[in-house]
This record gives C-alpha cells, sequence and structure tokens, in this order.
C-alpha cells in the first residue's frame, strides 16, 4: 500500500508539472500570437516598420515537419519574421498536406493574412471567405468577416463593405473585431460610402 501511494503521488506530480509546463506554453502561444497580431495591425496602418528579420536558426532547420503542429509553427514563424511569400507557400502546403488538422481553420486565415498585409486584395478576399465558408466553428471568424469588410473597402466595394462591416458589429459586438469594424464604418460614412 505504500508503495502504491507513493507511486500516486508521483504521478500527481508528473500531473502538475505537465499542467504547469501546458500552461505556460499556452500563455507563450498567446504572447506571440498579441505580438504578430499588433504587429500586423501596425502594418496595415502605415504605422512601425516590420523589417523581416532572418529566419531562426531552429526554423531554418525544419525541413520537413512530422506533425501538423509543427507545420503550422514553421509557417507561423515565416509570417512573423514578415517573409510572407514563404508564409503563403508553407501554409498552403500545410492545407494540402494536414487535411484533419484542427489548425486548418487557423492556417487558412493567416494564409489570407499573408495576401492582405502584401496589399493583394483580390487574393485576399476569396481567401477570407473560404475561412467563414469551410471554418464556421473557427476562433478566426470574427476577424475574418473584418478582413473582408477591410478588402472590399480598400478595392472600392462600398456595398459588401458595410455588409461585411455589419455582420462583425452585429454578431460579435463584444470583440476587438467589432470596435475595428465599427471605426472603419464611422471612416466610411464620414468619407461618403
Amino acid at each position: 500500500l505504500q508503495q502504491l501511494g507513493g507511486d500516486a503521488q508521483a504521478l500527481r506530480e508528473s500531473l502538475d508539472q505537465l499542467t504547469f509546463e501546458g500552461t505556460q506554453a499556452g500563455e507563450r502561444q498567446r504572447q506571440l500570437y498579441l505580438d504578430l497580431d499588433t504587429r500586423l495591425q501596425a502594418l496595415e496602418s502605415g504605422g512601425a516598420s516590420m523589417a523581416p528579420a532572418g529566419l531562426s536558426e531552429d526554423v531554418a532547420q525544419v525541413a520537413a515537419p512530422i506533425s501538423d503542429a509543427e507545420s503550422y509553427a514553421a509557417a507561423f514563424e515565416e509570417l512573423k519574421q514578415a517573409q510572407y511569400a514563404a508564409a503563403q507557400g508553407q501554409f498552403q502546403a500545410f492545407l494540402a498536406g494536414y487535411p484533419d488538422s484542427d489548425l486548418r481553420g487557423n492556417a487558412q486565415y493567416w494564409l489570407a493574412e499573408t495576401y492582405y498585409v502584401t496589399k493583394n486584395f483580390s487574393e485576399a478576399l476569396p481567401a477570407f471567405q473560404k475561412v467563414i465558408a469551410e471554418y464556421p466553428t473557427s476562433r478566426k471568424i470574427p476577424d475574418a468577416w473584418l478582413k473582408l469588410g477591410f478588402c472590399y473597402y480598400e478595392l472600392e466595394q462600398w456595398g459588401d463593405a458595410r455588409l461585411a462591416l455589419t455582420t462583425v458589429t452585429s454578431r460579435y459586438a463584444d470583440s476587438t473585431a467589432a470596435r475595428l469594424a465599427g471605426q472603419r464604418l464611422e471612416q466610411m460614412q464620414a468619407e461618403g460610402h
């Protein structure tokens, strides 16, 4: 019984350690996402410059990721480093190579974002539409609607822009995307669109 009690205690300690490490990894991922989102918004608004930094040694050594998470992380790293063409290729390869991955909705969104950031709005538009159509439960849906509205705005399709932005403000009223959509709608009204 003492042996079993000791084993149970060791298992609890291992579980606590794994829980702690998982929480830390989740927090690191959240911080990376927030950093990337802030940098992309700054670039989109013509603000701070994001000079591409060289690839980290770890990413450069990833020749053929073996899991969907590794493949996604490699593509996301390219995006963070402002290597948009490389990120596009890796996100496309991810989407083709991992048809059952839970990360597909996010990968499709970030693929669309690479087009948007490089001002290729005619490519970004159907890519964001695909997020909405094919991944309706994705956490990126409010952001995809927002960027859809932004693409229509840049393409001077005012009615479609207004519809997409209004969809964000009505369906996702408490989100950051809704706040940004509201700002763009106000801007459009001030511009007479």
